[in-house]
């Protein structure tokens, strides 16, 4: 049995995560300080129901399948909170067998400030997204180079690395001739948000553990996730994972269906042309656990860009507007000003089939499955706060 080490538990992906690999017979422990929850109390932004506590949803789990997920609550950004999942000292908020599982055999890092309008509010909340990215991410390589160099990590990155160049976007890396001479680097990055420069230096910073350690790193860029339900949690609304539809935590097509299904225009940031690429959250289930199952190699930073297809955001917008009024929801656009600096016309295309290759089959977006959305929206239409939807955060 296999264990599973989860950074960052208790946020949008990382409790499907855990439930999923719990479901499949795996020892798992999350780790969470609550930041996610804790930033939406502050910045008084919108959930689309209630969520129980990371320790309540674990007990909820054990009750429902009598498998535990072992909780440790605390803050990763603290070196020694890192370095006790690695040597026995962590402290358990949660378990039916307080018993240490030993040094994990994968480590899943989620645990970051995820939210690229989060880290330009100011500059407090830009220091707060840097502290907490570089120095949880740093805690971890130094933890594995110290207990367990054997150990693959499984990291979170995102494709907004890379920026929108005027090339062709590889998985990770470029191989580059220049003055007779032939190398291999990693692709170049060009963030557009504080947030998503931590993420650069994520990458970077797990390279260097890479060389000089030969530790074992997959880092999946990953585009915007849409979607909130998954086969663990059917059956019982208590285990969903936080749905935000707001402009500081909510993903672009979970805030687009929302904005629907309450009749708010649809918040297209000026000409609408910025293309990126989306997948369903259960593509994000399949994409870490196969990557869990074939890990990368001693020595390795293996990369793979974690997409299933592209759109632009009038794409969606339209597919939002066109399967929004077949089923009777008066849906309109509204071209704001866009708020952010950022290409709105560009060259995008960026190669996704590696996670395809190691076995993925992506869930795509059709009619039915945007229908199914709004379906699964609507039950919670009572909660929408239409004023939380759009902040106008600007850089």
């Amino acid at each position: 049995m296999s264990h599973i080490l989860i950074l960052g538990g208790d946020g949008y992906l990382g409790w499907p995560t855990a439930m999923h690999f719990s479901a499949q017979g795996a020892d798992v422990t999350v780790v969470d300080n609550y930041f996610r929850r804790n930033a939406c109390i502050e910045l008084d932004v919108g959930m689309l129901y209630p969520v129980p506590t990371l320790v309540q949803r674990a007990a909820i789990w054990h009750e429902k399948t009598g498998r535990q997920i072992k909780v440790v609550i605390g803050d990763l950004a603290d070196p020694e909170v890192m370095r006790g999942l690695f040597d026995g000292r962590a402290e358990y908020a949660w378990a039916v067998d307080k018993k240490f599982s030993g040094i994990p055999d994968t480590v899943l890092h989620y645990a970051e400030q995820p939210s690229a309008p989060y880290s330009l509010i100011n500059y407090r909340y830009a220091n707060i997204t840097i502290a907490n990215n570089l120095l949880v991410t740093n805690n971890l390589m130094f933890s594995l180079r110290d207990f367990s160099r054997q150990t693959h990590v499984i990291h979170i990155g995102t494709m907004g690395e890379y920026g929108t160049p005027n090339i062709d976007i590889e998985e990770g890396w470029l191989d580059i001739e220049h003055k007779g001479r032939k190398d291999r680097f990693l692709f170049p990055r060009q963030a557009s948000s504080l947030y998503h420069t931590t993420k650069i230096m994520d990458t970077d910073l797990m390279w260097f553990a890479v060389r000089m350690w030969n530790l074992r790193i997959t880092d999946l860029m990953q585009g915007p996730v849409y979607g909130f339900e998954t086969t663990e949690a059917e059956g019982d609304q208590r285990l969903r994972t936080i749905f935000n539809y707001d402009e500081i935590f909510g993903t672009l097509l979970n805030r687009f269906v929302t904005q629907a299904v309450v009749g708010y225009p649809l918040t297209v940031y000026g000409k609408g042309g910025q293309t990126r690429g989306y997948l369903n959250i259960n593509d994000t289930l399949q994409c870490v656990a196969m990557s869990e199952k074939t890990p990368a190699k001693s020595g390795e930073l293996r990369i793979f860009n974690q997409i299933m297809e592209t759109f632009s955001v009038n794409e969606l917008a339209d597919r939002v507007c066109n399967v929004g009024r077949q089923l009777g929801y008066d849906v309109k656009v509204q071209n704001l000003e866009n708020p952010r600096k950022e290409a709105e016309e560009h060259y995008y295309n960026p190669a996704y089939q590696g996670l395809v290759d190691i076995g993925v089959k992506p869930h795509y977006l059709t009619d039915e499955v945007l229908a199914s959305f709004f379906h699964a929206v609507e039950t919670y239409r009572d909660n929408i706060r239409p004023e939380v939807i759009f902040r106008g955060i600007k850089w």
